[in-house]
């Protein structure tokens, strides 16, 4: 996976969690946006923000980008994840549609 430019609300969503800014997070997502955490699945803005809460920016999550490429409408980041939940490498897939996001996919 090579660096690209990262779509602007893909770096808007980055940039809100790394500073913890849940509700600036939750407005780069569609109204029905979904989070797949390793295959387990939030969908609309009230799951995703009970399902970060506890296990995202609840958690004071970090993530360093290492890697990015972007192939029409999915983004694939490599971060490096820190925080007091989980931390470790992980990829986060974004389906953009228009200037939102429409699903973050979370895998090895």
């Amino acid at each position: 996976m090579t660096a690209s430019p990262l779509p602007p609300v893909v770096a808007t969503a980055l940039a809100a969690a790394n500073a913890h800014d849940t509700d600036a997070w939750l407005a780069t997502f569609s109204p029905n946006g979904a989070v797949n955490d390793w295959g387990r699945g939030f969908t609309g803005h009230e799951a995703i923000r009970a399902w970060s809460d506890a296990e995202f920016i609840g958690v004071d999550v970090t993530l360093h980008v290492t890697q990015a490429h972007t192939t029409g409408d999915i983004t694939t980041v490599l971060a490096q994840v820190g925080g007091n939940g989980f931390n470790g490498p992980s990829h986060f897939t974004f389906t953009v549609q228009g200037d939102q996001i429409i699903l973050m996919r979370i895998t090895a």
